[in-house]
């Protein structure tokens, strides 16, 4: 007996066909929903090595505790700005990584 040999699919394959191309509202919707999610998860994991609370992580950096519990859920769409006092009350480094159509784009020549 022959066995049917099922289709595979890329990850972006996926993406296209149920999210939309890049660059569709829904597309980058998900895209950036998953980057602050990302980003609050760094923010917590980081948080949790310095062994802080979020209340004392939001006296530090100025805000409510409740604002820190919505970065850590990725469920608050923070400002730049108050992204950036985090990671530097929490003594953590950031470094940016800027890709146009697939080719890294550098500062430094």
């Amino acid at each position: 007996m022959k066995t049917k040999q099922m289709p595979s699919y890329s990850l972006a394959e996926m993406k296209d066909k149920y999210l939309g191309e890049t660059g569709t509202p829904a597309r980058d919707e998900y895209e950036y929903e998953l980057s602050m999610d990302v980003i609050g998860m760094m923010i917590k994991k980081v948080r949790k090595e310095s062994s802080l609370t979020q209340e004392e992580l939001g006296k530090i950096v100025g805000v409510q505790k409740a604002q820190i519990s919505k970065l850590e859920a990725g469920a608050n769409s923070a400002t730049l700005d108050t992204i950036m006092k985090v990671f530097k009350a929490l003594k953590a480094n950031i470094h940016f990584s800027v890709t146009v159509d697939e080719k890294p784009i550098q500062l430094i020549s």
